[in-house]
């Protein structure tokens, strides 16, 4: 069995996000299982490199995991003689900097979401990874979910019939930070720092809806800034000018339409923080996280509508769970092994920087539709 050592540059992990998902349960998950096993025995070994902005936090993970290669300058993290893959964890205002550094660099690019401010340097970063000829891949997490793994079993095996519609829920209550420290950092909330909702959440619903129902079409936006002023994280007051919820609606291929509300100003009653609920001539389905439950064509219910009498029966005890029937691995430390094995191996990779710039695009053109009061068309992608 041979070791192949891949050095990947890890920039922002000392923020939530890029330490808990990327470093702790990706990357570091991999090496606490032996490495990344490959079809010929070798065993791919990742070598993480964290680069950031203070020395005293990068020391203390460093020190914390027992590794040994942390820098505050990206050139030198780019020129260590191990850095194949460079990663991007950072808020979105810094990543296309960093990123256009290392794809000049000559390493391969892997990158959280949004993968750039704007539609034209998304594009961009696909561009120049394409003509320097390195892999690159955009985090897209939520395909990778129990539960949306669950409901990609029951699309591909016709469960729906024909798919009507996709209604999706997510948000929850983020603390304004007066009495209660907010659980989301504060420039998530200024538009100027490259927050929002639809900044934020919209290229998650883009690579959902393409990759489990049909491609985008078009899109409807409202948005809302439900909160107008919140506390940071030294205390201070200071006005949100982003969004803070965002309800779009999105005409997908094959005449399916979608609905989704994304909220941080609303209180959770669902069973899960992100539900979908997809509808079908055959049956429906409702998927979160981890959990997907079914109700089919055969075992619907009749309900009647009657204002003047209570309620007697309970509409949740009418679905059916659909079994795990397997063991689920976290969600980003699967991609991240698709990713590594694509980088080795050159096998298949779908989820590229232009598949980011989607996202990205979806999201302008959100926040475009929110400001103009109007649907507008989403029209097909090339690298110029």
């Amino acid at each position: 069995m041979s070791r192949k050592v891949i050095g990947i540059v890890m920039n922002g992990v000392t923020g939530r996000m890029g330490y808990r998902q990327h470093l702790v349960r990706s990357v570091l998950a991999i090496r606490e299982q032996g490495g990344l096993p490959l079809d010929d025995g070798t065993v791919i070994w990742p070598e993480p490199i964290l680069v950031g902005r203070s020395d005293r936090k990068l020391k203390e993970l460093a020190d914390r995991h027992g590794l040994e290669h942390w820098t505050t300058d990206l050139d030198e993290a780019l020129a260590h003689p191990l850095a194949e893959i460079y990663f991007d964890a950072q808020v979105t205002t810094a990543r296309e900097k960093a990123t256009r550094t290392a794809i000049a660099a000559g390493k391969h690019i892997y990158t959280e979401k949004p993968t750039a401010e704007s539609l034209d340097a998304a594009l961009e970063l696909a561009r120049l990874a394409r003509e320097a000829g390195v892999c690159n891949g955009a985090v897209q997490d939520k395909l990778f979910l129990p539960g949306l793994l669950k409901l990609k079993r029951l699309i591909d095996s016709g469960f729906f019939g024909r798919i009507l519609s996709v209604r999706g829920e997510f948000g929850y209550w983020v603390f304004e930070g007066d009495w209660q420290t907010a659980q989301r950092p504060s420039w998530n909330y200024r538009a100027e720092d490259g927050g929002g909702m639809i900044l934020d959440m919209f290229p998650h619903w883009r690579y959902v809806l393409d990759g489990l129902f049909g491609e985008v079409r078009s899109v409807y936006a409202h948005t809302a800034t439900h909160i107008p002023a919140r506390v940071d994280e030294q205390g201070g007051s200071y006005a949100a000018t982003a969004d803070d919820a965002a309800y779009g609606v999105f005409e997908l291929e094959g005449g399916i339409t979608a609905q989704i509300n994304s909220s941080w100003a609303v209180r959770v009653d669902r069973d899960e923080l992100v539900e979908f609920q997809v509808d079908g001539t055959e049956g429906s389905a409702v998927a979160g996280l981890r959990n997907c439950r079914v109700q089919h064509r055969s075992l619907t219910p009749k309900p009647v509508w009657n204002p003047d009498l209570p309620v007697t029966e309970s509409f949740r005890d009418q679905w059916q769970q659909v079994p795990d029937n397997g063991e689920f691995d976290n969600g980003f430390k699967i991609q991240w092994e698709l990713f590594l094995k694509h980088v080795v191996t050159g096998s298949e990779y779908h989820w590229d920087l232009l598949e980011g710039a989607k996202g990205v695009q979806l999201a302008e053109l959100g926040l475009r539709s929110a400001r103009e009061g109007r649907r507008l068309d989403v029209p097909a992608l090339e690298i110029r």
